[in-house]
């Protein structure tokens, strides 16, 4: 007589709970809008682990019309301007391309959970197009995942998140198409070192996060090629981050000072920044800082880059004390560096233009002033420095620009600038207009004084 088969029976016991566990499970993905697992692509998951980093900008600039060439005073107008910036620190500061903010009186910046705030500009590269930019909130903030620019593969997959054409958190992917792109993108603007993608990168891109496939920032979108589909540019992250650390530096030593420089890094270094020198009877000096040290953390703060000890240095101040790790060949030490003031005699002197507009201003031979400008000002200062942070570096003016006048009055002279910010009345007439020249283009703007510091005047 044949064997018959056993009659198959309901799961019992752990069986069938482990079932009803799995169904709550699948459930629970679906209540969450995660889905099944196969929609949870590595796309997805590397922009769910960049997404809340990434801030969108807007913001009014003026540009140059057809009467600023002419020579116009008015001819500029003011148009609404768009990017994307990537939060490199949770206390709010932002890295983003500078054209993004470049002008723009008030630079408003949407974060993920779409909270607007205004943001500060803190410094600015001009040569490399990067700017940072401070937002002020009571939170922490998600810090964007930082990868690293300098193993990338042509034909790897990546990822761009951005603000294009005002369409907040768009995210697009593609591909590494090449590396080392040189590309001129204006008569201005040159970039020697880009990586290609055929991620498309539109206007409002600019700013944002180009992300590797584990949703690791490995460049910043700078710019499209106007006509082509598929072609977009980004810096690498390597030398952005690099640039932002340098930035975040200038910014520090306006308030406090160590006297130790960080070489410049090129990448995610397996031990930490490397101290390239100390000034001398500097705190880092006295602390017993030397060059060749490898800082490995600041505090409880583990550093690997540059951009990690200058992170660390941020919102501190004179008579701080900072507990820094540091690696010297085989032997590991802990330091103390004790944070004080700049000592007076490598202060800047105080200067009107300086010290109210953060302008340093020099004087143009009228016969080279006529030379190099065909306009009906009688001539004007040069602008060879612009201080971060300040009320000219808010309003975008730069190195190289021609101040030309401010309210009713032309700037020709030093003295002209001078008469202009000592008037009692210059609370009553901020915001200060002002008038450049910028190339064949005649801009303006309004620069805000501070109404305490206007009345001193």
């Amino acid at each position: 007589m044949p064997v018959q088969p056993a009659r198959l029976s309901r799961p019992r016991g752990w069986a069938a709970c482990l079932g009803l566990v799995s169904l709550a499970v699948v459930v629970m993905l679906s209540a969450l809008g995660g889905g099944s697992e196969l929609r949870q692509t590595p796309i997805v998951k590397a922009v769910q682990r960049a997404r809340g980093a990434v801030v969108n900008i807007r913001g009014e600039k003026t540009v140059a019309a057809a009467a600023a060439q002419a020579g116009g005073l008015d001819g500029a107008r003011r148009v609404n301007g768009m990017g994307t910036g990537v939060l490199i620190d949770a206390r709010g500061y932002i890295i983003t391309n500078h054209h993004v903010v470049e002008g723009v009186r008030e630079i408003q910046v949407t974060l993920a959970d779409k909270k607007l705030y205004t943001a500060t500009l803190v410094a600015r590269d001009l040569e490399t197009d990067l700017a940072i930019i401070k937002i002020e909130c009571p939170q922490p903030l998600p810090v964007i995942p930082i990868g690293t620019s300098s193993d990338l593969m042509q034909g790897e997959p990546v990822i761009a998140v951005g603000n294009a054409y005002g369409y907040e958190h768009t995210v697009t992917d593609g591909i590494v198409s090449a590396l080392h792109r040189p590309v001129q993108v204006s008569d201005a603007q040159f970039y020697d070192d880009l990586i290609q993608t055929s991620a498309s990168i539109n206007p409002g891109n600019s700013g944002g996060p180009l992300l590797n496939i584990d949703g690791e920032m490995i460049g910043i979108n700078v710019a499209v090629r106007a006509g082509a589909q598929g072609i977009g540019f980004a810096i690498p992250a390597d030398k952005a981050l690099a640039v932002a650390a340098k930035m975040l530096a200038s910014a520090t030593v306006q308030k406090v000072w160590h006297g130790a420089v960080i070489a410049a890094d090129t990448g995610m270094g397996e031990n930490g920044p490397v101290v390239a020198s100390v000034e001398q009877k500097s705190p880092a000096a006295e602390s017993g800082l030397e060059p060749g040290d490898v800082i490995t953390a600041v505090g409880d703060a583990e550093t690997r880059r540059a951009l990690d000890f200058q992170r660390a240095m941020l919102s501190r101040k004179a008579g701080d004390k900072v507990a820094l790790t540091i690696q010297r060949g085989a032997e590991k030490r802990t330091l103390t560096l004790a944070l004080a003031d700049l000592p007076k005699e490598v202060k800047t002197p105080v200067r009107p233009a300086w010290e109210l507009l953060g302008l340093d201003l020099k004087p143009i031979p009228a016969q080279e002033f006529r030379a190099a400008h065909h306009t009906r000002y009688r001539g004007g200062l040069a602008v060879t420095d612009v201080r971060p942070e300040s009320p000219a570096a808010g309003q975008g003016i730069r190195p190289g620009d021609v101040l030309v006048g401010m309210h009713v009055w032309e700037t020709v002279s030093l003295e002209n600038v001078s008469y202009i910010l000592k008037r009692t009345d210059l609370a009553a007439i901020s915001p200060l207009k002002f008038f450049i020249l910028r190339g064949n283009e005649t801009l303006y703007g309004y620069m805000p004084l501070p109404v305490k510091t206007a009345q001193r005047q």
